[in-house]
């Protein structure tokens, strides 16, 4: 059986006047252990828990961000599969955007930097393919509507 994940992948844009576009910026994270990678906050779903419950708890633990301080996105859900540590893993993904544009960041110990990335250097950072996939998807869906 898959292990199973969820996050949110959080965005922050200032809407800029006499502009077509806002400027988005993603919050990816630094892992502390194994290659160091960078991914929205994440975790593992708690027997019991739903799976949009995991992804507010994980994003208030692992970056101090509490789901009164988020919006999130109707019409979007990301589901990605990959092999983790040889094991078959599911990770759903939501899009969320933070209220205040300096919210603060409050690092668990499962990371060691944060930053606040446009999409294309967010795609650089992110390594695998599916996140880039999933940032890329996010970001065109947030272009193409009215969210």
């Amino acid at each position: 059986m898959a292990l199973r994940a969820c996050g949110l992948i959080i965005f922050r844009r200032r809407l800029i006047p006499k502009m077509d576009n806002s400027t988005i910026q993603f919050l990816l994270l630094q892992a502390s252990d194994g290659i160091h990678h960078w991914t929205p906050p994440k975790g593992h779903v708690d027997p019991g828990e739903k799976d949009l419950e995991t992804a507010l708890r994980e994003t208030q633990e692992e970056a101090g961000i509490e789901a009164s301080q988020l919006t999130i996105i109707e019409g979007f859900r990301k589901e990605l599969n990959y092999m983790a540590r040889k094991r078959p893993k599911t990770v759903i993904y939501w899009l969320a955007e933070v209220k205040d544009y300096d919210v603060e960041i409050r690092l668990s110990q499962e990371h060691q930097a944060y930053r606040w990335l446009g999409l294309d250097e967010a795609c650089q950072l992110a390594q695998f393919e599916e996140m880039k996939a999933a940032l890329q998807e996010g970001h065109q869906f947030l272009c193409s509507t009215a969210a």
